[in-house]
């Protein structure tokens, strides 16, 4: 099982997988996770990845092009690590809820690479989500800063369904 999580602060994403049962289990090699900066992949001297929408409205949205980059690159390393299909997923308030169920069938794919976009500001470029997103996902009715907790959350969830990553399979 692998994890990429595309994201602006990827020390958080890194630093959180770190401890209890995420950090248990990832030592004893039960899962794996990467992080993408989509800062990597802009193309100007700012590294810009945010702009205004292009419909209007307040605040700022994250570019479409360096997101697709780092997901480009997040499929072609899962890809090059074995996975066996490698899935985006987005959070969004208006996504699907995230259900027990729904970590199972997650859990159950141990082949699987999962690409998780953890947007910032206003949302995404809703061009990017039509093209590379292969699921919205919703952890709640909701809004946070940014989709990094939502990503840990998923990857807590998953992680915990994997045959020896409690100490106690009961």
């Amino acid at each position: 099982m692998r994890f990429t999580a595309v994201t602006l602060f990827p020390e958080l994403v890194l630093a959180a997988s770190r401890f209890g049962i995420l950090g248990r289990a990832l030592a004893r090699g039960l899962w794996s996770l990467d992080t993408m900066n989509p800062r990597d992949y802009a193309h100007d001297a700012h590294r810009t990845v945010d702009d205004r929408p292009y419909g209007g409205g307040p605040g700022m949205v994250m570019l479409a092009a360096p997101l697709a980059q780092a997901i480009g690159a997040a499929r072609d390393a899962q890809r090059a690590a074995g996975c066996g299909d490698s899935r985006v997923i987005h959070f969004t308030p208006a996504g699907t809820p995230l259900t027990h169920a729904r970590v199972a069938e997650l859990a159950a794919a141990r082949d699987a690479g999962y690409v998780l976009i953890a947007g910032r500001y206003e949302g995404i470029d809703e061009r990017l989500v039509g093209r590379e997103v292969d699921e919205e996902m919703s952890i709640g009715d909701f809004v946070v800063s940014g989709g990094e907790l939502p990503a840990l959350m998923l990857m807590d969830a998953v992680v915990r369904q994997l045959p020896g990553a409690m100490n106690d399979s009961d």
